[in-house]
């Protein structure tokens, strides 16, 4: 029996299928090796996607992480800071300063709830809605570029909604 034969207790994410993938690395190679990772695929990949997006984010002046809370509040608001890093995948001391910028950007409002001041409520400013407007067309226009076709970001984004909300549960 491998290393990885038994269910790994310490994350009980991983299936039978990524334990004999790791079996096979392990014995093969002695050790991780970059090119088997698939974290390393997606990160690479994520930082590729985001650097596509930075000449239109750099001409309005916001961030790809700020960029992603506009989103959260276009498609809804007010929101509560715990809801909207929860929905971006952000901790608290990373979602914090972003929100600060946002709102010394004059793009957001951020308020204490009336009926529980420990919650903060987040708010589009004018400013904020119409950069909405600004961004309308923006991934369109990046996919242009690659040489993926739809279809293919499709597929990929359903894999990867599978990917997240396996990852994403308790335990």
């Amino acid at each position: 029996m491998g290393l990885f034969s038994i269910p790994v207790l310490i994350d009980k994410r991983y299936t039978s299928v990524a334990c004999d993938l790791m079996n096979r690395i392990m014995t093969q190679h002695h050790g991780p090796r970059l090119d088997d990772q698939i974290c390393f695929r997606l990160y690479a990949a994520a930082r590729l996607v985001t650097r596509l997006y930075q000449p239109y984010l750099d001409a309005l002046g916001i961030t790809y992480p700020q960029y992603i809370v506009l989103m959260i509040l276009w498609e809804h608001e007010p929101c509560r800071a715990t809801d909207i890093g929860t929905r971006a995948y952000l901790q608290s001391n990373t979602l914090t300063p972003l929100l600060r910028r946002l709102e010394e950007q004059g793009l957001i409002v951020r308020e204490r709830s009336a009926l529980d001041e420990r919650s903060l409520n987040i708010s589009l400013t004018e400013k904020g809605r119409a950069l909405e407007f600004r961004c309308t067309g923006m991934s369109e226009a990046l996919l242009q570029g690659p040489s993926l076709d739809l279809s293919q970001f499709d597929q990929l984004r359903r894999q990867l909604d599978v990917v997240l909300n396996t990852l994403s549960k308790p335990g």
